[in-house]
């Protein structure tokens, strides 16, 4: 028989479609169990609104065999077949879906979910073959057909003698390609290979895909010799999990299926199992982790939820479904809904995504907010493994996650013994107390003993502790909670209210010492951009606080960072006026004023090492030490 061409139009669209629509080409055995899927979605809904006779579901099944010694694999479908008509119209022109057509002609087309929808899903198959061959008999029909193409130079369409074991159905054969220095096509005749890829695309097809596959066991009679044997094995699930009510799955089963899915040793901490019905209907099936993954806060992290079409994997992390603050979170989602391209491996539109992904977003934080109330102990669990990402979220992208995830954050606490939240900060406040304040430090202890909060302290006024590189970040891109701003204790200015007598007192000691403290700060340059008395210190002589929006402590951060560009807080540096090394600075000033000096520069360093700065030059620091000690 003649060879036709194809119709749609060129050598080059095919070309094209074969070799640049799919990235990997194991998506061929993903392509072909789909169609097979949906010939039998076709006929099994054609007995449900015909009463097709002979119809029995429980025998519908997508059957694989392999020959490796021809280099031949095959799958093969009870489904309804094609006439030759529809041999010509599905294969011998590119790009058409008869799924697609038939799913136009149902009325009521939510009642059958077709997976393929474009028509080219099908041409895959010459990504690894050499030759295809498809063998169908339509649901109703006596006549058998043929169709046969090497490729773009056209194909065949014959008649054949009907087959006895196919009463109806199709039969796809694939003459895979020669293994290459490059591609091993002959690994598609592997049992295990194609069992994986099985799991790892096409699992949750509706339909029973069997394969027979070698196996050993112990022969009988004997204690150590085996013998090989065949058995016809189902390769997939069938059925989703996530699919079934939540009132039918055991926590048991939410576990089990996380573990072997995600790899992950240990039971999830959350399960979030949710169906929304809407413009994009889904199911959505997340866990958040019991532990951080160990690569969690590396470059090699890669975030991302499962994509499924109608149980069918398109897409192995879909990153755009999650925030990066949420990144932690593992999991599927699965929509009929999704306007795939041609490849089915990405959207077409990327609204439907987004809405999707708004959703979850919205799904976690209230899940997380839930546990935060209702279940603190499993909270703080979760917190010591993902904390970290919420404070990060808050500071990126400039606080666009700030109303997300400032009910989230949490931070060490002055008076309480455990992690506070924002909310239980404010609720405890006092009335007179204008600020939300906040020390940095590397750890709770050091915070704790910081000069800085001594008054705070005294006052009564709590203090959140903050150990975490990204904290103080964090709180400034938050910038306010509750209309109460954030404020350092190492802040230039605390602006607690004083007494009249306070305030005149204040003033009158920073009269009387006004030129020795000016000495100083010409004594120490541009170390400082000013030495001042301090109300703040209580028991501590002296200490160093910041001006303007750049704390000592980010300071230190910045600069940790591998970078030539470095930052310097202005520093004031802050005398006790009511310490007794302010009487001994007054006194030395008034007899030796040419040695304030020494006395400024041995001050200013204590007040370095007390916020752990780096000492500009510990042998000068030393010597000074040595030459006051001698006088």
């Amino acid at each position: 028989m003649a060879k036709k061409q194809f119709k749609a139009e060129s050598k080059k669209l095919l070309d094209m479609m074969i070799n640049s629509i799919y990235t990997h080409k194991e998506i061929f055995l993903r392509e072909l169990i789909s169609n097979a899927s949906d010939a039998i979605d076709k006929i099994y809904y054609k007995s449900l609104t015909e009463g097709a006779t002979g119809v029995n579901r429980d025998d519908f099944k997508v059957l694989i065999e392999t020959d490796r010694d021809k280099g031949i694999l095959t799958i093969s479908d009870n489904g309804i077949g094609m006439t030759k008509d529809e041999l010509e119209k599905n294969l011998g022109t590119i790009a058409r879906s008869g799924s697609l057509d038939f799913k136009n002609q149902v009325e009521n087309k939510d009642e059958i979910d077709i997976i393929g929808q474009f028509g080219v899903g099908f041409y895959s198959a010459f990504m690894v073959s050499d030759k295809v061959t498809v063998v169908s008999r339509a649901y109703g029909s006596d006549e058998t057909y043929k169709w046969e193409s090497t490729g773009a130079d056209g194909y065949t369409i014959t008649q054949i003698d009907n087959l006895p074991e196919l009463a109806n159905g199709t039969i796809i054969t694939l003459h895979l390609m020669e293994d290459t220095e490059d591609e091993n096509y002959r690994d598609y005749l592997n049992q295990y290979t194609i069992k994986n890829l099985i799991r790892k695309y096409s699992d949750y097809v509706r339909y029973p895909i069997v394969m027979m596959m070698e196996k050993s066991r112990l022969k009988e009679g004997t204690e150590d010799e085996f013998e090989t044997y065949s058995e016809l094995e189902t390769l997939n699930s069938m059925v989703p999990l996530w699919k079934k009510n939540k009132s039918e799955i055991t926590d048991e089963e939410y576990n089990q299926f996380y573990k072997e899915k995600y790899f992950d040793f240990t039971d999830p901490l959350k399960v979030m199992h949710n169906s929304v019905e809407g413009v994009v209907s889904y199911t959505s099936l997340m866990f958040i982790p019991g532990s951080a993954p160990y690569n969690y806060y590396t470059r090699d992290y890669e975030k991302g939820l499962q994509l499924y079409s109608s149980g069918v994997l398109i897409m192995e992390k879909c990153a755009d479904l999650l925030p990066d603050c949420f990144s932690f979170v593992k999991g599927l989602v699965d929509s009929q809904d999704l306007s795939l391209n041609i490849s089915r491996e990405t959207l077409q539109h990327d609204r439907q995504l987004k809405a999707i992904a708004k959703r979850l977003e919205k799904k976690i934080k209230s899940e997380l907010e839930n546990m935060l109330r209702n279940d603190r102990e499993k909270y703080l669990e979760f917190y010591k493994n993902f904390g970290l990402q919420l404070k990060y979220g808050v500071y990126e992208g400039y606080g666009q996650n700030k109303e997300l995830l400032q009910d989230l954050i949490m931070f060490h606490s002055s008076v309480k013994d455990s992690l506070v939240t924002l909310a239980e900060y404010v609720d405890r406040m006092k009335e007179d107390q204008k600020y939300i304040y906040y020390a940095s430090g590397d750890s709770i202890a050091k915070i704790d003993k910081l000069p800085q909060t001594e008054m705070l302290k005294d006052k009564g006024y709590e203090i959140l502790y903050l150990t975490d590189d990204v904290d103080e970040f964090a709180l400034n891109m938050i910038m306010s909670y509750k209309d109460k701003e954030f404020k350092s204790v190492a802040a230039d200015d605390l602006e607690i209210e004083e007494s009249s007598e306070e305030k005149a007192k204040a003033e009158k000691q920073a009269e009387e010492a006004k030129a020795m403290l000016d000495a100083m700060k010409e004594a120490l340059g541009d170390k400082v951009s000013e030495v001042k008395l301090s109300q703040r210190l209580k028991s501590h002589p002296v200490c160093i606080t910041a001006r303007g929006g750049l704390s000592i402590e980010m300071e230190k951060v910045i600069n940790a960072m591998p970078s030539d560009d470095k930052v310097k807080a202005e520093r004031v540096l802050e005398i006790n006026a009511n310490h007794p090394v302010m009487a001994a600075l007054e006194k030395k000033y008034e007899n030796n004023p040419e040695e304030i000096g020494d006395y400024a520069e041995l001050l200013y360093n204590q007040a370095l090492l007390i916020e752990g700065l780096t000492i500009d030059d510990p042998i000068e620091f030393s010597n000074a030490i040595c030459r006051l000690m001698t006088n």
